[in-house]
């Protein structure tokens, strides 16, 4: 019985031992190689294999729903030209509904009422009071020949056109057209900008420029000739035909007008590019525009039998931020004859 307790109790302590040992075994192995791999060169370039690789940064994921972007916007302001934009388009709303209600009716009357010969005669004969403004603009610009043109075109309307009643300048064998002139022209040729464009109450469109140029020519006559021109009694009733007159001529433009999307845009364009193809004509330019007339003589009195139907040109089609055009391309050069071959 002892032999096989002390036989036990030794396979005990041989196991106990034996469990000890063996993590001691395990910590000098790690440490032998520990020792190993710091004897070892390192090679150059080569990582640390203890060094874990850089991992790829993931870019952002991009939102491609567009409700979801800040938009900023501002205003973009007015335009050039024209820094009183919103105070001239309420004035130019106003003045229309007023048109519409009083002076409209009163101008289709006008037309319907008047034979169309009248109706022209009365144009031409306050046309033909303006012409030595015309002279007058013309001898400031030096251009003698346009202005002795303007005075023969005054005679012969005044004495043969029955005083201007019909224009019979403008036809065999005198070929003296009207042309638009004054004071406002005289400046624009001397290279004076337009200034701000206006929508005034009875003046209607206008620029700084053009107020004052017109203001000094409606004095011009009065002034120089007295009587019965300065007279109230001759300026009143005159006036009130003479704007009756063009608003009737104007009739069929304003309604044409009044249909696009941008009325008062229009408006403003149609008039400045009239501007600006009568200064560009003072240089023997042309702007390359098609003009619609929306004031003075070239305004077609309404009722001529056989006349087109009035079309608006594209509004926007050149730029009027300036009252200068380059000079046109000449004309190329016709190619030469080739002499006939002989047969």
């Amino acid at each position: 019985m002892l032999l096989p307790t002390v036989a036990a109790g030794m396979m005990m302590m041989g196991g106990q031992a034996a469990g000890v040992a063996q993590p001691r075994l395990e910590t000098a192995a790690i440490a032998v190689l520990a020792m190993q791999q710091a004897e070892q060169p390192s090679v150059p370039g080569t990582p640390p294999s203890a060094v874990p690789a850089a991992t790829a940064t993931t870019p952002p994921v991009q939102d491609d729903n567009p409700a979801d972007d800040i938009v900023v916007t501002g205003d973009k302001g007015a335009p050039r030209g024209d820094p009183l934009e919103q105070l001239n388009a309420k004035s130019f709303e106003a003045v229309q509904s007023v048109d519409k209600a009083v002076v409209e009716p009163v101008a289709k009357a006008y037309n319907k009422g008047l034979p169309r010969p009248v109706r022209k005669g009365l144009r031409n004969f306050f046309s033909n009071l303006q012409e030595p403004v015309v002279f007058a603009a013309y001898l400031l610009q030096f251009k003698p020949g346009k202005a002795f043109e303007t005075v023969g075109r005054f005679g012969v309307n005044s004495t043969l056109g029955f005083l201007g009643l019909f224009d019979v300048a403008k036809r065999k064998p005198f070929y003296l057209p009207h042309r638009n002139n004054g004071l406002a022209n005289t400046l624009g040729y001397y290279g004076i900008g337009p200034g701000p464009y206006m929508y005034l109450p009875i003046i209607g469109p206008t620029t700084l420029r053009d107020i004052v140029g017109d203001t000094v020519d409606k004095m011009i006559v009065p002034l120089a000739v007295g009587k019965p021109f300065n007279s109230p009694s001759y300026v009143i009733p005159a006036t009130i035909i003479n704007q009756l007159g063009e608003r009737a001529a104007f009739d069929e433009t304003i309604q044409a007008i009044r249909k696009e999307d941008d009325p008062y845009t229009v408006y403003k364009n149609l008039y400045l590019k009239q501007r600006k193809a009568e200064i560009e004509a003072l240089h023997g330019r042309t702007t390359g525009d098609t003009i619609i007339p929306i004031y003075g003589e070239d305004i077609r009195t309404p009722g001529k039998k056989g006349a087109p139907p009035l079309t608006l040109p594209d509004p926007y089609a050149s730029d009027l931020d300036n009252d200068t055009a380059p000079a046109p391309a000449p004309a190329p050069e016709p190619a030469p004859e080739t002499a006939p071959s002989p047969q």
